[in-house]
């Protein structure tokens, strides 16, 4: 079998049986492959839902929904009729996916969420007209991790199931040999990030000895049988942040228990971070059979971006390539659904990392700014900003870049590298020293821009001044690792509350060739106006 580079992650339901009305087709539910015939995907992950809500005909697991008589929402219920009607036709939706897929060319894997807590319980318990969402906060099941009854009921790993009882980790066992033995996948993946809670908090270390035992047996089942199946497991790139949870994935790769480790962030919400750090991971695959892909996400999720741009597409995949990783996970790109010119090319880039070297990118650090985002519950590190200012104490931050911006700009390909900063509540009394890597901006490549209020926003409303630096060459920054630093040196006497560094930003515009132009400024354009992008 083939070995993908590139991995698509595919959920089934939002950009899929959310979208048609009952009773769906099957050619309707192909387009889930069919809309990535021709791409670079190589591999589609179709997810299968948690053993409790599962979207396959199953007697192992839960379909979803099969006991909810009322819904409390109706594209829930929409799903629900849609796999039905798929399934009582004899058109199983994961056996037609798997076959379509492969007369396609595709490989498909199925995806499973080894841990979603009690969603399928929480559907149950709003059928009733008396519920009360203190009932619901208050539930707990005895093989609840809450059922210890030494845990807060606000704690957010409170009603997953316990991957400690035998019936736990069993139960999902059962499912992921159901899958093996009776859908023609090419191979299984453990989705672990998702509700990343598998043990009570105070027996995580015992846990993880748990952890590798089972997915041993995962790796035992995965393989028996013919066609190398493989199995990959989707894991925190922060590997302090796997072991507080229970994972180990250095541990399975030293094992030889897994094919493929996914590297991503952990918790729900995560999006774009072009300087997540790989290297760990990469490091500790080197020398097996073991493969690393990073997960690069499609959402930003800011106040003026909710999908990434290409610009910002190719720094996050550049930065993951220049780590040595062997192939990218397109993780979350189904929100992009539904799929138009702008999307496929950036699919068609991807790939490459030697054909977007010398093409614009724009790279950010990561922030929080929606409930989403700020939600991802889990011991791991926050998203770096937006990060409050004191006077006269430097904040640093550390950013990654791919380019090499020497090379480039000897062949006269460099046309432009702006460095944008916000401060949040910030006026224009406030004073500032900026610096990267070490050495203070000159206030000469400086345009402040003003932005203390807008009438309206195009997501959240965020404001604060901007201030962007056209940086010259002896200010570029460098291939590999860079810092910024911001420092608050005088704040407005007559304002209140903090200033806060919202948004670092770094793009770097590129020429075609040395002289060429950016759009049509150069064109005879007879009747269109000329214009400079």
């Amino acid at each position: 079998m083939p070995t993908p580079r590139i991995m698509f992650d595919h959920d089934g339901r939002h950009p899929l049986i959310y979208m048609y009305e009952p009773p769906i087709y099957r050619e309707e539910l192909e387009a889930a492959v069919d809309e990535l015939a021709g791409t670079p995907v190589e591999a589609l992950m179709l997810m299968l839902g948690d053993i409790r809500s599962l979207l396959y005909e199953t007697r192992a697991g839960e379909l979803w929904g099969q006991n909810v008589q009322q819904w409390p929402h109706a594209i829930w219920r929409r799903a629900h009729q849609n796999f039905t009607a798929l399934i009582q036709r004899g058109e199983d939706p994961l056996r037609v996916l798997c076959n379509r897929a492969h007369a396609k060319g595709m490989l498909l894997y199925a995806t499973l969420l080894t841990q979603q807590g009690g969603r399928e319980r929480m559907l149950k318990s709003w059928e009733n007209e008396d519920f009360d969402p203190e009932d619901w906060r208050l539930d707990v099941q005895p093989l609840d991790i809450g059922a210890s009854g030494d845990i807060e009921p606000d704690w957010p790993g409170y009603r997953c199931p316990d991957f400690k009882h035998d019936e736990v980790r069993d139960g999902t066992l059962a499912v992921i040999q159901e899958v093996l033995d009776n859908y023609p996948v090419d191979g299984l993946e453990l989705q672990l990030t998702y509700e990343p809670y598998y043990f009570h908090p105070d027996q995580v270390e015992a846990g993880r000895a748990i952890m590798n035992a089972w997915m041993g047996q995962v790796h035992e089942a995965v393989k028996k049988g013919a066609g190398g199946r493989e199995l990959v497991v989707h894991v925190p790139a922060d590997l302090a942040a796997g072991l507080a949870v229970g994972l180990d994935p250095v541990a399975w790769i030293r094992q030889g228990i897994v094919d493929v480790v996914v590297a991503g962030a952990l918790g729900v919400g995560g999006g774009v971070d072009p300087s997540m750090d790989f290297r760990p991971l990469v490091e500790g695959a080197r020398g097996t059979q073991c493969r690393v892909h990073a997960a690069v996400a499609s959402r930003v999720n800011t106040d003026r971006i909710g999908e990434g741009t290409i610009e910002m597409m190719r720094a996050s995949a550049c930065n993951a390539w220049a780590q040595g990783v062997d192939g990218i996970y397109l993780e979350h790109w189904f929100g992009c659904w539904p799929y138009e010119a702008d999307f496929y090319e950036k699919l068609r880039e991807i790939p490459h990392p030697d054909i977007m070297a010398a093409k614009d990118k724009i790279y950010h650090i990561a922030k929080a700014t929606s409930p989403s985002s700020r939600s991802a519950a889990a011991p791991h590190k926050a998203k770096a900003l937006p990060v409050e200012l004191e006077v006269e104490k430097p904040l640093r931050l550390a950013f990654m870049i791919s380019d090499d911006l020497p090379r480039w700009g000897a062949m006269g390909r460099v046309h432009e590298v702006l460095l944008r900063l916000r401060l949040g509540a910030s006026t224009e009394l406030d004073r500032f020293r900026f610096a990267l890597n070490g050495r203070q901006l000159p206030a000469q490549q400086l345009r402040r821009i003003n932005q203390m209020y807008a009438m309206s926003a195009p997501r959240y409303r965020s404001f604060g001044q901007w201030y962007v630096f056209t940086l010259d060459q002896d200010y570029w920054p460098c291939e590999g690792d860079n810092v910024v630093e911001v420092s608050l040196l005088e704040r407005d006497a007559g304002v209140r509350g903090a200033v806060s560094l919202n948004d670092v930003e770094l793009e770097i515009k590129y020429l075609k060739g040395k002289n060429f132009h950016r759009g049509f400024v150069d064109a005879d354009l007879g009747p269109y106006e000329h214009r400079v992008t």
